[in-house]
């Protein structure tokens, strides 16, 4: 790849990119603050600075090599500490807590969609206004993305968490005997194209929303 064009890829896809996995894990921990866990807030992890969430593999390698190989782009921060003992109904509020993550990501996600809806009513020639509309197409996409990644019904991701929550406990702890495995489920999926079928129609959906904003703009 060019490397104008690879800078060029960053400068659009940083920030959302950051915003929707700094935002993802914040939301885990003021949950589990409002459930009684304060753990992530003696970390100092409910902050909105990226720097105390970045993931080394997770937040820079693997989005980077994405991008430089034409790769769909995904990322993930380091996972914000939740006690579960320490939770009001640890069952029930793990619940809250794992669909507080997807939840922010489609809040962000429509929030994206409103700045596309307004730049797209300026002059699209300026070079401003278009970068962030590219931006603003980035940011929902990579929201979107994570959201349905994360509510796989796949331990330790959030659609794991939540299915263990809802299961009765005896399936609930063989649900949860495999999250230490989980990740490597989850990329064996991945790398035979099984997720087609979820992520295929949601880029779709992207791509409509995102021409129905441009073209009842322009």
């Amino acid at each position: 790849m060019n490397f104008t064009v690879f800078l060029t890829k960053i400068s659009i896809w940083a920030i959302p990119v950051l915003f929707a996995i700094t935002l993802h894990e914040v939301a885990h921990g003021w949950a589990a603050r409002y459930f009684g866990d304060r753990t992530a807030e003696l970390l100092g992890r409910l902050s909105l600075n990226p720097l105390r969430h970045i993931d080394p593999v997770g937040t820079v390698l693997v989005p980077g090599l994405l991008l430089a190989f034409g790769g769909p782009l995904f990322g993930w921060a380091k996972p914000v500490p939740v006690a579960l003992r320490s939770l009001r109904d640890p069952r029930r509020s793990m619940i809250w807590v794992a669909l507080a993550g997807p939840a922010a990501n489609l809040a962000m996600a429509a929030l994206w969609c409103a700045v596309l809806g307004l730049v797209a009513r300026l002059n699209g020639s300026l070079t401003v206004v278009g970068w962030v509309a590219l931006m603003a197409q980035a940011g929902i996409l990579i929201n979107v993305v994570l959201a349905l990644f994360n509510l796989l019904p796949i331990p330790p991701l959030d659609g794991g968490r939540v299915l263990a929550g809802l299961l009765p406990p005896r399936f609930s702890l063989r649900l949860e005997r495999i999250e230490p495995i989980g990740f490597l489920i989850v990329l064996g999926l991945t790398a035979f194209g099984l997720f087609g079928w979820l992520f295929d129609p949601a880029y779709r959906l992207v791509g409509q929303v995102i021409g129905l904003l441009i073209g009842n703009s322009a």
